[in-house]
Order: C-alpha cells, then sequence, then structure tokens
C-alpha cells in the first residue's frame, strides 16, 4: 500500500500515514479552508488500509489547533479507526496535547467520551 505523507503548512497538519513503518500521526494546526476536502483524501486512505491493517495501529493525533470543520472530519476518522478496532484489529488512538492547554485536553476527552476504541489521552 502506498504511504501517504503531506508536509505541513500555516493552515494544514503534517500528515504520516505509513503502513510499512507502522507509523499514522497528524499534528499541527488544522484549519484548511476546505476541511472536508483536505480529510477526503486521509479518510480514503484509512479505508484502503482497513481492507488490509497492520496487526496493531497506534494512531497519533498531536494537533495545537483546529477549527470547526476540522472537528467534523477528525470525528469521521475517529469513527473509520473505531470500526477496524470493533472488526478485531487491535487500535489506539493516542491523543497528544500540551500540558498547559486545557481546551485540547478536554477535546480529547469529550472524543474518547464518544467512542468506543482505546483512546490515550497524553499531555506532553
Amino acid at each position: 500500500m502506498k504511504n501517504f505523507i503531506l508536509e505541513p503548512t500555516p493552515k494544514t497538519p503534517k500528515v504520516i500515514l505509513n503502513a510499512d513503518i507502522n507509523v499514522f500521526e497528524i499534528s499541527g494546526r488544522s484549519i484548511p479552508e476546505d476541511s472536508v476536502g483536505f480529510y477526503r483524501k486521509i479518510l480514503d486512505w484509512v479505508d484502503e488500509y482497513s481492507k488490509n491493517p497492520n496487526p496493531s495501529t497506534n494512531f497519533k493525533f498531536q494537533l495545537e489547533y483546529f477549527n470547526t470543520s476540522s472537528s467534523k472530519c477528525l470525528l469521521d476518522l475517529f469513527r473509520k479507526l473505531e470500526k477496524l478496532f470493533k472488526t478485531g484489529n487491535d487500535v489506539v488512538i493516542t491523543w497528544c496535547y500540551d500540558a498547559e492547554d486545557e481546551d485540547m485536553e478536554e477535546t480529547g476527552e469529550d472524543y474518547k467520551a464518544l467512542l468506543e476504541v482505546p483512546f490515550d489521552l497524553v499531555s506532553v
């Protein structure tokens, strides 16, 4: 499966989706003008990956800020990972947040409450 890597911009996060080395990460700022269009490629990649996933998948999120439309796209991504977990795969979502950023911590807690997939909150 082809890896998917995007370098960050002032409005979009860094994305590393590399099944070969088992690295799945989205980090930085997510305020694209077209969140649905930006995240569609990521969601499509996860759909393809889900057909033949690695023995374990730890998807790391380390976002410093994201807009409302990105929030919905992230939930869509979490739901795909939740579905992968519910079909018997080892999946963990790791939500990293700055120790002083209570809003990001609370956002992670809110997502965790909505999902039925292992969801770790990590203060960095």
